[in-house]
């Protein structure tokens, strides 16, 4: 990924027989980009905006990039961040692209205080994002910081803009919720970007500051009780929390998607750092990256113990 020949430019395409399907790094832009925006949102929540034509023009809901400060070689690798949203440009081409994250090390303290006109180098887009299955009420679960995937699902579910190359057009739904956990009202983030899109929101907190008192799952059922439409569900968050929704999910009958968050070191399935144990066809367990085989996953593939 050091390769000054590679920057800015599109990598190799790899025969997707010779790779071995699914296979979603080998059409990724690497390049250095300038910061437009940051801003913060919430309780140590930025959102950075940068201007990546190249990327913002094929990314799917759901798929990630990979950032890093550029001339800076502390720390050394990147950090996969999923896309929040793309920008448009005044003729409607998304031209952009807004990411959402959480200060929790040295990368993200540094990119805090990053100001507009500094640049990042960036890598995507990457891995296979949320499928465009059919919907009558999708539901969208989020603990922490894991709401950063779901607006940009939310926008294309309720037919407000559509992502990738060629334009993907997925079935719309008839009603889209958000239920959203945080640890206290300060942490909670972006709730009015949903909201305009008229998703229907529920918050829990665990000390009861806003909303809920108690845990999102508590929050998943009692919108699964209430709704009477054939529901779908989505999750992202910590591990915890999504191996319950899975369980939920699995009880009810209904089909779930998880999102996970491994720690990944380079993006693009190389180096073998991020697998994670995923239940095959044929019912055998295996590993299996979760760059570029996940990070979306079925949720009862995946073995959370």
């Amino acid at each position: 990924m050091s390769d000054v020949s590679l920057v800015g430019k599109q990598l190799p395409s790899a025969p997707l027989e010779a790779a071995g399907p699914p296979y979603f790094a080998d059409g990724l832009w690497q390049g250095t980009v300038e910061i437009m925006e940051n801003v913060q949102l919430a309780q140590d929540t930025f959102r950075v905006r940068f201007r990546c034509p190249e990327i913002a023009r094929k990314i799917l809901p759901g798929q990630f990039l990979m950032l890093r400060m550029s001339g800076c070689n502390d720390p050394l690798l990147g950090r996969p961040f999923a896309l929040y949203d793309t920008t448009q440009s005044s003729s409607g081409a998304a031209d952009g692209l807004d990411v959402v994250y959480l200060v929790i090390g040295k990368f993200t303290s540094r990119l805090s205080q990053a100001l507009p006109g500094e640049r990042l180098d960036v890598w995507g887009p990457l891995g296979n994002g949320f499928s465009a299955m059919p919907a009558e009420h999708l539901i969208m679960v989020a603990g922490g910081i894991g709401q950063t995937p779901f607006l940009a699902v939310a926008r294309e579910a309720l037919e407000l803009r559509r992502y990738g190359e060629p334009l993907r057009r997925r079935p719309r739904v008839n009603q889209v919720t958000l239920c959203y956990g945080a640890r206290t009202q300060e942490f909670l983030a972006s709730v009015e970007d949903f909201q305009e899109l008229g998703v229907d929101v529920r918050v829990s907190t665990d000390d009861g500051s806003f909303g809920h008192a108690g845990l999102v799952t508590e929050v998943l059922e009692s919108v699964l009780d209430q709704s009477r439409l054939r529901p779908t569900i989505l999750c992202c968050g910590p591990e915890p929390m999504m191996a319950a929704v899975a369980r939920i999910s699995s009880d009810r009958n209904i089909p779930c998607e998880v999102s996970l968050e491994t720690p990944m070191a380079c993006g693009v399935g190389i180096c073998f750092s991020c697998v994670a144990k995923v239940r095959q066809p044929d019912g055998r367990w295996d590993y299996r990256r979760t760059c570029v085989e996940g990070p979306v996953f079925g949720g009862q593939q995946i073995d959370f113990s």
